[in-house]
């Protein structure tokens, strides 16, 4: 590609496959994140059943789970879905940090990429705004994201660069 630069496509190639992590607390709109990411995923050419979903309690618990798929060789790329609203919880900055710091770890640790789709907003209404409501929803940008960052990886491992 020469000075053009390396770039991935948002249409995923056949039979590529993808890990979704949830939180379910605040599933209301962690729910919502959701079934934006599998909309997004099939539209742009990633089968039903190469999207494989794991459910934990929390946000807090996010990285182990995505760490551990991403590590498995079994996905191009791992998102991980949740929401911490600052109204919900008091130790509001304590699991924003770790889950950022989880998710970056997870991805580096692995050499997958492991998207960050999880929610940090004052207010459920924020929440829901991001999850489908006004500002468009979240986890569809994240799958999205998950697919470039998946094909990016295999040009770039294609061509010796990673």
């Amino acid at each position: 590609m020469g000075n053009a630069g390396y770039v991935g496509s948002v249409t995923a190639d056949k039979g590529m496959k993808f890990a979704v992590v949830v939180a379910r607390f605040n599933s209301l709109v962690t729910k919502e994140l959701l079934e934006g990411a599998i909309e997004v995923f099939e539209r742009h050419g990633v089968n039903p059943p190469d999207v494989d979903v794991a459910w934990v309690p929390g946000s807090f618990e996010l990285p182990v789970v995505a760490k551990a798929m991403a590590k498995s060789g079994k996905y191009e790329a791992v998102v991980c879905i949740g929401a911490v609203i600052q109204g919900a919880t008091s130790h509001y900055d304590a699991v924003v940090s770790a889950v950022t710091s989880g998710v970056l770890h997870a991805s580096t640790d692995s050499g997958v990429p492991v998207i960050f789709g999880v929610l940090t907003t004052d207010s459920l209404e924020q929440g829901l705004d991001r999850a489908g409501g006004k500002v468009g929803n979240k986890g569809g940008e994240a799958a999205a994201t998950a697919i470039e960052m998946a094909s990016l990886m295999k040009k770039l491992k294609a061509e010796g660069k990673a």
